[in-house]
């Protein structure tokens, strides 16, 4: 069944992903239509998770937020298709660096780099980064259920020297590439939900006390890798502008979650200055209810 849904649906995937861009922003306003006025996908969900984080704004804001996020939504899907057939030049034209400079200075001082970043803007094309680079990219990412998908992802990636890893394969890929002399660059999407009773760690998101995920901060300790971020803005429909901040050098000098929280300050600005690019369809603060007991006596 995996191989039979892949060969019907792969084809219809290619077709899309050759679309001119005019084309296919075009599919993307039709899919807008579906997703937001049709199906209704996740509407409560996105609009429970709006009033959680901006409880001072008005419906009207809230509602305009919402439309302008399912826009997004729309064309991130598009764009994630268009990644199997785009060109090295149209993805550099349209995903640039403000200070790459950042992240070669550290490749040259032959400092590993873990890359931090939130589900704001674009994290599709990042993987462009590796075109500006010599060091080997790595990727923390959850394996498809579909096999054939799952290669098909990790091929489009392996274009610009980007290798998908699991969160189980991350701590021995990376010290395998430690103990190699090997200078690596590892890309983690933080942001995301851990489980409540498996979280190290509770802080403040946009108000609201949730676990938080710490792996990325304790890989980058154990292996001596500089943690940097970046943001991403939405200069206009298919283009973004990424900006590297350095969170920590040496990681070793950091207290434990400290990493961390400075990464969480730093979506928090990223979120407030344009709300309507963060994932809101994912259920962030589903365990808000749930803080540990002890939890502010460790404040």
């Amino acid at each position: 069944m995996q191989f039979l849904a892949y060969i019907l649906i792969y084809p219809i995937l290619w077709l899309v992903s050759i679309l001119p861009f005019r084309l296919l922003y075009s599919v993307s306003d039709g899919l807008y239509v579906i997703l937001y006025h049709v199906i209704g996908y996740r509407k409560n969900v996105v609009k429970e998770n709006l009033k959680l984080a901006f409880p001072n704004k008005s419906n009207e804001e809230l509602n305009s937020i919402r439309k302008k996020f399912y826009h997004h939504l729309c064309d991130m899907v598009l764009e994630s298709i268009k990644s199997m057939t785009i060109t090295e030049a149209q993805m550099r034209k349209r995903f640039t660096f403000s200070n790459v400079e950042l992240i070669q200075q550290l490749e040259k001082e032959n400092r590993s780099v873990a890359l931090m970043c939130a589900h704001y803007g674009s994290w599709e094309w990042i993987f462009i980064l590796q075109t500006y680079m010599s060091v080997k990219g790595y990727a923390i990412y959850k394996r498809l259920a579909n096999k054939y998908f799952d290669r098909l992802v990790k091929r489009i990636r392996a274009k610009y020297n980007s290798h998908l890893i699991t969160t189980k394969e991350s701590i021995s890929v990376l010290k395998r590439a430690k103990n190699n002399g090997e200078i690596a660059m590892c890309g983690f999407v933080s942001d995301q939900s851990p489980k409540a009773e498996k979280a190290f760690h509770w802080n403040e998101f946009m108000g609201i006390t949730v676990p938080v995920h710490t792996g990325a901060e304790m890989l980058a300790k154990k292996l001596d890798m500089s943690v940097v971020f970046f943001g991403v803005k939405k200069l206009k429909r298919g283009f973004y502008e990424t900006t590297f901040k350095t969170i920590a050098y040496h990681p070793q000098d950091y207290k434990d979650y400290e990493i961390t929280d400075i990464f969480l300050k730093l979506v928090e600005d990223q979120i407030n200055e344009a709300p309507e690019f963060y994932l809101w369809t994912h259920k962030r603060w589903k365990h808000r209810d749930k803080v540990p007991t002890d939890y502010n006596s460790k404040q």
